[in-house]
């Protein structure tokens, strides 16, 4: 009996010494930054909730902003992880050695908007192509050159389908700000390709004007995982940390996960990137 109680003594005691070691093990913490849109239309904070329990980490969002906003943080080290759009400007990190190789995470998605009136009558086009073979049929005007994104898409699809878009097609946005594109269209009584998430929550005013044609995956753009490359600031540590991130996402648990954000957030928004890992 006393071989046992002694025994119980000890085995008491070294649980008592290791258990402040044990709970003071810090849980690491990595600084992410993401394109606005993710953000703002909820599924992000979703899905990092979700990877935090996954993963074992605190995710603390440094940047939510337009591109202008968080790659400038990416490339000093404020931030170690980056999702955005696929873009010369990741390509960019890459070539100075800030970023890794990318890698296609997720996509969202364009759409068409123009007038209540809908001049072209594109409202129960099929797809997006008879939509702009509506458009150029009518000679309604069109800002489908607002960005980037936008003008790939357009100019994709054009060319995919063999369209032609004539002057009145190819308008240049003469808004103030990118926001105004919607205001600058309807002045117009036009059309305008833009991103479905600002529209859907109000970042682009668009009074007198609505979503007519939506769910082409024609007119998705990929969104990228972009981790820390050579010469950025991140530590080992940071970096690894990164990694563990980048792969979670990637990964079947991570897309499956992203749907259920995105359902969350009443989706979709936000559409998985590898089709082949979901069930």
């Amino acid at each position: 009996m006393k071989g046992k109680a002694l025994g119980w003594l000890l085995a008491s005691a070294l649980a008592w010494q290791t258990a402040p070691a044990l709970a003071a093990r810090p849980v690491p913490t990595l600084h992410v930054a993401v394109v606005g849109g993710l953000q703002l239309c909820g599924v992000w904070p979703a899905l990092a909730k979700q990877a935090e329990k996954a993963l074992g980490m605190h995710i603390e969002t440094v940047a939510a902003a337009p591109k202008e906003g968080v790659v400038p943080p990416f490339a000093k080290g404020d931030a170690d992880l980056l999702l955005i759009h696929g873009s010369d400007e990741t390509y960019q990190l890459q070539a100075q050695g800030l970023a890794a190789p990318l890698r296609a995470w997720a996509m969202n998605e364009h759409v068409i908007v123009g007038p209540l009136t809908d001049p072209a009558g594109i409202a129960d086009a099929p797809d997006a192509a008879e939509a702009l073979r509506r458009i150029i049929a009518a000679d309604a005007p069109l800002i489908g050159f607002r960005d980037p994104g936008s003008f790939g898409i357009v100019h994709g699809l054009l060319r995919s389908a063999g369209l032609h878009a004539g002057p009145r097609q190819q308008l240049f946005d003469d808004a103030e700000s990118p926001q105004q594109v919607l205001r600058s269209a309807a002045a117009k009584n036009g059309y305008a390709v833009v991103g479905h998430i600002p529209v859907a929550f109000g970042k682009m005013p668009s009074e007198g004007m609505r979503v007519l044609l939506k769910g082409d995956p024609a007119m998705r753009r990929v969104y990228v995982v972009v981790e820390p490359g050579p010469r950025h600031p991140a530590s080992v540590a940071r970096r690894q940390t990164a990694h563990r991130l980048a792969e979670y996402l990637l990964s079947q648990q991570g897309q499956s996960d992203l749907q259920a954000a995105n359902h969350q957030a009443g989706g979709p928004w936000v559409f998985p990137g590898r089709n082949d890992l979901i069930r």
